[in-house]
């Protein structure tokens, strides 16, 4: 896997940002909860001063639908892994970790194995943010990776994972940033992993569309739809992390298929709107609807 994507920080901040914003809502109207979000992102007191309201209105002059999608990507995933811990899961490894932290705030059991998988400064940067008394410290094992030179599955090996125990896996935000062919070579070293247990895997991708149709991965009525699509990928470029690889739904359940995965769900904003955000009294007009992401969750074939 190209190293590329993981040599800044800036998208994996700007998703804490956007996780600190929602923490700031009231407890009964809020999609996700992270106390630990504010320690990565800069300008987190000036943004506590702002609080919700206005911090979220700020996000929609700039794209509306930007911040409820990345919370519910965040929520859905949240979901996820407590569903798998449910049902016993043994293993959890985040691929590209960044400054994820569902380790220390879910409420995980403590047989639960969590492998944080990332470059080396990487982590050591965020271990430096992170507060002395964060919960399940023990539980958490850094996984440190140079993706040009390393194996994920040796390196995993390597750090005591089980390839007979159960596990979910989780590739959030990533796959548009490196190659085809460096996703291909990820599944073919899960897949390899998990041929002898059961394995969930979770990752996102940014539909092709967005290039071909623009229009069809927003909502209908959504405002200058082409010229925000072009808006969104200009600035991933220029903060030097360019959307190099999009997919369709076809593309990402054949490859799937082709390492022994199963798609079971493929859902985007739309779907999650309902679910997520109309129970709280915030659902989303359609024409501030974001899906040009795609959730995708697939289970192993192997058993």
């Amino acid at each position: 896997m190209s190293d590329l994507i993981f040599r800044k920080d800036g998208t994996a901040q700007g998703v804490a940002k956007q996780r600190l914003i929602e923490s700031l809502a009231k407890p009964d109207k809020r999609i996700v909860y992270d106390p630990y979000a504010e320690n990565f992102v800069l300008g987190a007191g000036i943004i506590k001063l702002m609080g919700h309201k206005l911090s979220v209105w700020l996000t929609k002059k700039f794209t509306p639908g930007f911040h409820e999608h990345l919370i519910s990507r965040t929520r859905f995933i949240d979901d996820l892994i407590e569903k798998c811990a449910a049902n016993k899961v043994e293993q959890y490894v985040i691929l590209g970790a960044g400054y994820d932290s569902r380790a220390h705030r879910l409420k995980l059991p403590s047989r639960v194995k969590i492998f944080e998988v990332d470059q080396s400064e990487v982590q050591e940067k965020k271990r430096s943010k992170l507060p002395d008394d964060i919960p399940n410290t023990e539980n958490v094992t850094y996984v440190s990776i140079d993706f040009n030179h390393q194996s994920i599955k040796d390196q995993l090996l390597n750090a005591g994972f089980g390839q007979n125990k159960s596990t979910v896996f989780t590739l959030e935000g990533v796959s548009q940033y490196i190659t085809k062919e460096a996703l291909t070579s990820t599944l073919n070293e899960l897949a390899a992993l998990t041929q002898n247990s059961n394995a969930t895997f979770f990752m996102s991708y940014v539909n092709r569309l967005l290039r071909e149709d623009p229009k069809s991965c927003f909502g209908k009525g959504y405002l200058k739809a082409e010229k925000k699509a072009v808006l969104i990928q200009n600035l991933a470029a220029k903060s030097g992390e360019p959307w190099i690889s999009l997919y369709s739904a076809e593309e990402i359940e054949d490859l799937l298929s082709q390492n022994e995965f199963s798609l079971t769900e493929n859902k985007t904003l739309a779907d999650l709107n309902s679910e997520y955000f109309t129970p709280i009294g915030r659902t989303i007009p359609e024409n501030h609807i974001f899906k040009l992401e795609h959730f995708v969750v697939a289970q192993s074939k192997s058993l």
